[in-house]
Formats: C-alpha cells, structure tokens, sequence
C-alpha cells in the first residue's frame, strides 16, 4: 500500500513539472515574489495531506512561473497556530496558508453554515457540495469580507471521535467527556449536545492535552490520529463522520491582485492542481491505511450501525441547525441543506449499484 501512494505521488509530480514545460526546479535566485506558505501539518508528504499539497503547490507554480515567484514553506506551525497563520494572511505578513474551517469561523462567522452535524453520507457527496455554486458564493463573500482569498477548498475528511475512557457506541456513552475541539462554535454545540463538554484547544497543544489528561478524547479523521500520533494517548475510536472536515487553501487578496495576470493564474492553477494531491493523498490514508495503522497501534476501532448514526443524528442535527441560524443569516443554512439534497438527487445510482464512490460512513 504505501509503495502504491509513493507512485501516486511520484506521478502526480511529474505531471506538474510535464504541466510547467519544465523537467527541473526553476532557479529562484531572482525571484520577483516571495510566497510564505505555512500550515500545521508535520513535514511529511506521505501522511500529511497538507504538507503535500503545500510541496506540489511550490514545484509547480516555482516551474511553471520561470522562477519569477519563490513558494518558502513553513509546516508544523512555524509560523503560529492556524488562527494566528489566517490573520497572518489577512494582515498580509504571510501571503499564503492552509487550514481548517473551525479557524475560518473566528473571522468569517458564515462558516458556520458547514458546521451541520451528519450531513453527508459519502466523501461524493461532499466533494460536489465543495464544487458547488453555493461554495463559489460562500467564499465571495469571505473575500468581500474579510480580505482572504480562497484558492482551493479541500478536506481533512469526516471526524470521528476519539477517547481514553471508555467506548462510543451510542450518544449516551458521551455524556459528561471532556472532548476536545477547535476554536468552532458549531463543533463545540455538537459536542455538548451529546451530553459530553467541549474544551477548545489549539491544534498545536493538542497531544500534550491528551497526554496530561486535560481532556478525555478529541475527534479528528483517521488520517491526523495517525499522523499525530494520537494513538498513543488514546484508546477509543468511534467512525461515526459526524463532520465532514473542510481545509481551505487561503492568500492575501491584496497580494494576489498585485500579482501580474499571468502569474495569477499560474497561481490559481497550482492551488487547483496540488489541491488534487490533497484530496487524493488524505482519502487514501483515511479510508485505506489509517484506520488498520490505529488497530495496529492498538486503537479499539468501532463502526456504529446505521441506527446508532441516526441517534447521533437525532441528538445533534436539529438542535445545532437551529443554534447556526441564530447566530448568522439563515439562508447560508437553509442553502447549504439544499444544495446537499440537489446532489444527493444527482448522484443515484443504478439499480443494483452503491451510490456514491464506496467510502461509505454510514452503511
């Protein structure tokens, strides 16, 4: 398996140097703009998705520009948590980041909206929703708003929770946990709508947390329990996908306007083509090695039935939708439902089929 992901990456690199017109690392030495680029995964191409994005980002858009833009990365939080990189780039000392949507909401509170627990069956159905006019409109008016740009909206995956207690089967096994979650309003309301108390903690001191007991669990995909390592101070996994988690690739307007036209562009393709590693690297890891790597690890890994999903379902949905539209305009809400129902429509399969694209969260 991971001599299969080596040669997906190894392909999809080669297509962004085949792309550029160019077989080698453009000479940056006299670079006419410098791009900071800083997320909070580790350093890792072949566990974070992040990182990887970041690295295919750099190659490409480094070749493809003759060298006339230089991509310096920053991973692991060097350059601050995700919440100080986004104002980083709102402010404009950092022109580029990637993270999540519980960062979003701290400046753009119609972020809100995605935040509906149980929302989505299948990674298919989320990724049509991420391509939608409704997500183009969404992150229109962040720029309006906010002076941060969407280039690419991508994923960390469906987020699962994870403990040191005892297992989750059902929503009566949350009640009283001390269950991490991001600086999101609308995870926090999830998480204490099932009985258990939400506690935000920065990305960067969570293991720390986990590992002094300064909470019980937290939830996350597969893919960053691995790849944090959180296996090591967590013994419970439940995949009940209550959130489809949502990474978005963000820059400086004001830098990205002052950019020429073709530069822009060649900027706006490299988001779009490394966001396809991205997606490709953290659905592979999710769905095809994480969750076996965390058995291996010695995780207790359990899958709720479709009638255990739809109590969790039940406890959270109304309530928290309900709590979204009082603190934003409704219609982000109201729209975001809709959209999901019209894809859900389009994506049927033929009789005798499974529908969507097998990563199934809910059987």
């Amino acid at each position: 398996m991971r001599k299969l992901l080596v040669v997906l990456l190894v392909a999809l690199f080669s297509l962004s140097l085949f792309a550029a017109g160019e077989g080698e690392a453009a000479d940056t030495s006299k670079a006419q703009y410098t791009i900071k680029y800083a997320t909070g995964d580790p350093p890792d191409v072949l566990t974070a998705s992040a990182h990887a994005d970041a690295v295919m980002f750099k190659n490409y858009v480094e070749a493809r520009s003759g060298g006339r833009i230089k991509v310096e990365i920053y991973p692991a939080n060097e350059l601050g948590s995700e919440r100080e990189q986004l104002e980083g780039v709102q402010l404009g000392s950092i022109q580029m980041c990637n993270v999540s949507e519980g960062t979003v909401g701290i400046f753009f509170p119609e972020i809100l909206a995605l935040s509906v627990p149980y929302a989505f069956r299948t990674y298919t159905e989320a990724w049509a929703v991420a391509d939608s006019p409704y997500m183009k409109n969404l992150m229109g008016k962040m720029v309006k708003d906010t002076g941060i740009r969407c280039l690419d909206v991508n994923q960390n995956g469906f987020r699962n929770f994870s403990n040191n207690v005892r297992p989750v089967r059902t929503p009566a096994d949350m009640k009283g946990l001390k269950i991490r979650t991001m600086e999101h309003r609308g995870h926090m309301a999830m998480v204490n709508e099932l009985g258990a108390n939400a506690v935000p903690i920065a990305w960067g001191e969570l293991y720390s947390a986990l590992q002094q007991k300064v909470v019980d669990g937290q939830e996350n995909p597969p893919s960053l329990v691995q790849a944090m390592k959180f296996y090591e101070v967590q013994k419970y996994y439940t995949l009940d996908g209550h959130i489809y988690s949502i990474d978005f690739t963000f820059i400086n307007n004001k830098f990205y306007n002052s950019l020429p036209a073709d530069l822009r562009q060649i900027v706006y393709e490299g988001a779009d083509i490394s966001g396809t590693i991205h997606k490709s690297l953290e659905t592979y890891v999710s769905n095809v090695t994480a969750v076996g790597a965390l058995i291996e690890e010695g995780m207790e890994v359990y899958t709720p039935s479709a009638e255990e999903i739809a109590q969790f379902q039940q406890a959270t949905q109304g309530p928290v939708m309900e709590w979204i539209k009082n603190e934003i305009d409704p219609k982000w809400v109201n729209d975001f439902m809709k959209t999901i129902e019209t894809v859900k429509k389009g994506l049927v399969a033929p009789s005798g089929t499974e529908p969507g694209n097998g990563f199934v969260i809910q059987q």
